[in-house]
């Protein structure tokens, strides 16, 4: 009889976080990723994410770039002291790599990114590619 050669993460629900100031781009990703067959917690702000990242192992952590009181970069850079294995399982979406420091920020951590607006199947495509290179 063959052995199947699934990894846990493969034969389980990705569990996922999803981190946005916006209670409606938030909804909209848990949402598609629960009927993706995935669990979703969500948080309001990098600081929020970082008590529950404190709390549960996460297999991806979807974040937005902009958010108050600890934006995406504020939030790589604390996992980055704290928990650098973490930075494989951090991808961003954002309506906005204007600014300079998000620009630069997003070409020297070659951190993937999906711009907003997005497509439904964009958004499934980036978690799926994210959780199959764990």
């Amino acid at each position: 009889m063959p052995v199947d050669h699934m990894s846990t993460a493969e034969t389980r629900r990705a569990l996922i976080l999803v981190v946005d100031d916006e209670p409606m781009v938030a909804g909209f990703m848990a949402e598609v990723l629960a009927t993706e067959g995935h669990e979703v917690d969500m948080a309001r702000n990098g600081r929020e994410a970082l008590e529950k990242i404190a709390a549960r192992s996460y297999d991806l952590i979807v974040s937005d770039l902009r958010m108050p009181k600890l934006d995406g970069v504020g939030l790589y850079r604390e996992l980055e002291k704290g928990q650098p294995t973490l930075l494989g399982r951090l991808v961003f979406v954002s309506g906005t790599s204007e600014p300079r420091e998000y620009a630069s920020f997003l070409k020297a951590t070659h951190a993937p990114v999906l711009s907003k607006p997005f497509h439904l199947e964009d958004l499934e495509r980036l978690v799926q590619r994210a959780l199959s290179e764990r």
